[in-house]
């Protein structure tokens, strides 16, 4: 977190299939219910919480 503005885009790389209900829920609390799908977030300790749950279906960009 470099400052109060920063933002991180998130991209669903990886299928919900399968996978623990809840984990299914962060995607959806991202904003993400699709492959390939892409959301530019705050970057807040929730939202890298999140991230980091479902670390191995999501890729992370440092946004502007």
């Amino acid at each position: 977190m470099a400052d109060k503005n920063s933002t991180i885009t998130i991209t669903q790389i990886g299928s919900p299939i399968g996978r623990p209900k809840d984990q299914r829920q962060t995607l959806v609390g991202l904003g993400l219910n699709k492959m390939h799908r892409s959301r530019t977030l705050e970057d807040t300790p929730a939202v890298r919480g999140m991230i980091n749950k479902v670390q191995h279906l999501v890729r992370v960009e440092d946004g502007a």
